[in-house]
């Protein structure tokens, strides 16, 4: 069962907070918002709000969606659900003047965001774009793990046997990323994080992206060594009972 709140909060800082790396890792991404100066606020009924802001070619994201040059209100989780995944127009409640950004330069975001997170299939055999393609879904992952795990029911249990601490996750040296655990809370940490109390690593990019396309056993590729845990491994046993619901929220 998917739960429509908890998928919200995937939709708001897994799928549009990636939008923050595309516009560190793609060049057209970049130009896009070069010489931008702007917000768009994102506000739930009943669910998250956050907002995305563009500041000279640099993009962030921070939860609440008061202070925002474009605000977007969504009656439901539903609706923003259905905005995401291109079913719902919404409609602003501020920022007209700025509507141009938001139908033009974030739409194409938004496609190119899309076009890296459900590619095709020969697009992939591209070298820059399979390193690019698999690093956002890599944080994707991250994120959503740590909204599931806060959001989620069935997320929710396994996050109560999580001892406090920071799980590493990495991709050999390319890339890494961590989960702090905090009374049973989880946070991502879309960086390296500096202390850990446990790790899972896996070999390389071709590993991973085989791992996140569902192609290889996880448990098998332990076996061999090419996905390596170690540290407070309960830690990371009960993580990857999360991580296993995060094909759930994505597919």
């Amino acid at each position: 069962m998917i739960d429509n709140r908890a998928k919200a909060f995937i939709n708001m800082f897994a799928v549009l907070g990636t939008v923050t790396r595309l516009c560190e890792l793609d060049k057209e991404a970049q130009a896009l918002i070069a010489d931008s100066n702007i917000s768009i606020g994102f506000a739930v009924k009943n669910g998250p709000s956050g907002t995305l802001r563009f500041n000279n070619g640099k993009a962030s994201i921070e939860r609440g969606a008061s202070d925002c040059t474009i605000r977007l209100p969504f009656g439901s989780c539903e609706r923003f659900n259905g905005m995401v995944d291109g079913t719902v127009t919404p409609f602003p409640s501020k920022g007209f003047t700025k509507i141009g950004f938001l139908m033009k330069r974030f739409t194409k975001l938004t496609d190119i965001l899309t076009k890296y997170l459900r590619p095709e299939p020969e697009a992939l055999d591209d070298e820059d774009f399979f390193r690019i393609s698999t690093t956002l879904m890599f944080h994707v992952i991250i994120e959503a793990i740590a909204q599931i795990g806060n959001e989620d029911a069935v997320g929710r249990q396994s996050a109560s046997y999580i001892d406090d601490g920071i799980a590493k996750l990495s991709i050999g040296s390319d890339v890494s990323a961590g989960l702090k655990a905090e009374n049973h809370r989880l946070t991502a940490i879309h960086e390296e994080p500096d202390s850990f109390t446990s790790y899972m690593t896996f070999a390389d990019m071709k590993l991973a992206r085989q791992l996140f396309d569902g192609k290889v056993n996880a448990v098998a590729c332990v076996g061999t060594g090419l996905l390596r845990i170690g540290g407070l491994v309960p830690q990371v046993d009960n993580i990857s009972r999360i991580l296993d619901r995060v094909a759930l929220y994505l597919a």
